[in-house]
């Protein structure tokens, strides 16, 4: 099941949903999102379906050939509402449902990687919760029955340290089954440390590294990724900032160092409050200065 043959071997940057650049155009359809990204020299996207998939089949159709058009590489972000380790069960397998639904959206559109929170683990025992979110994948797999198999099912780290979602959570979440994979929220990791996990391109180095490690090495190279800096307090992520913040991070320089080094290819999304498709832009150039 090779799903990397399709990634480019150099890395995408672009903004998770349309932000206030993409208003300030004058832009008002989702359907101009992939030609205005693509005039502005920015080459992915993350189509947000995190209140549910409530587009028709219609207009998705039509966007996956627009972002086609446009050479936009396109991932497809979950409900919120998802939660792969609620205590009642029926609850918990309605989460298969939203994902089935999903992956449905996501090949409309031609997202080839979706994305998916874990959900908290509430008052359970962590391993117990990590039991059931395993379980649920397991069942998601079966019940797929190879249905979608050419989409990566993304497993987002998360921000909130009472919820499941710490990279090792993640990679024994993958483990579950080839076709799933980590989605490194950067900014979530570094607010579960309450700050100053990536002071150096050996810090970012090691996600990669260990991604390899557990995972394989082409898992890791092409590596789904959110980036933004965040606010963060003791129980963790707080609030999404712009890259103006010069307080919260990470930050991004030297990240761009990582993967000039390794000759990595992740795809990274931003998600900045509002700044998305410029602070990926500004991404995708610091990228470009560190490669000389």
């Amino acid at each position: 099941m090779d799903f990397q043959r399709k990634f480019p071997d150099y890395p995408t940057f672009g903004p998770g949903g349309n932000g206030d650049w993409f208003r300030r155009d004058g832009m008002k359809s989702p359907l101009q999102t992939p030609g205005w990204l693509a005039s502005k020299g920015i080459d992915a996207f993350e189509y947000e379906a995190t209140r549910g998939v409530n587009a028709s089949e219609e207009s998705l159709r039509a966007f996956g050939e627009k972002a086609r058009e446009h050479g936009i590489y396109v991932s497809l972000h979950t409900p919120y509402f998802i939660s792969l380790s609620g205590v009642e069960e029926e609850k918990r397998l309605n989460s298969l449902n939203y994902i089935t639904k999903s992956l449905w959206a996501a090949d409309l559109i031609g997202a080839d990687t979706i994305v998916i929170h874990s959900g908290s683990a509430g008052k359970l025992d962590r391993r117990e919760a990590m039991r059931l979110s395993c379980d649920t994948l397991s069942r998601l797999i079966e019940a797929l029955d190879g249905q979608y198999s050419h989409i990566r099912l993304g497993i987002e780290t998360m921000g909130k340290r009472n919820q499941l979602g710490t990279l090792d959570e993640v990679i024994e979440q993958c483990r579950v089954h080839p076709q799933f994979v980590p989605v490194v929220d950067f900014g979530h990791l570094n607010c579960r440390e309450r700050g100053g996990l990536f002071p150096d391109a050996e810090s970012y180095r090691r996600v990669f590294d260990t991604i390899a490690n557990a995972l394989g090495d082409e898992t890791a190279r092409h590596l789904h990724c959110h980036f933004s800096k965040i606010e963060y307090t003791d129980a963790g992520e707080k609030k999404h900032l712009t890259f103006e913040d010069t307080t919260y991070g990470p930050f991004f320089e030297p990240l761009a160092e990582a993967i000039v080094r390794e000759s990595l290819a992740p795809r990274i999304i931003c998600e900045s409050d509002g700044s998305q498709a410029e602070d990926a832009l500004w991404m995708k150039q610091c990228w470009q200065q560190a490669r000389g």
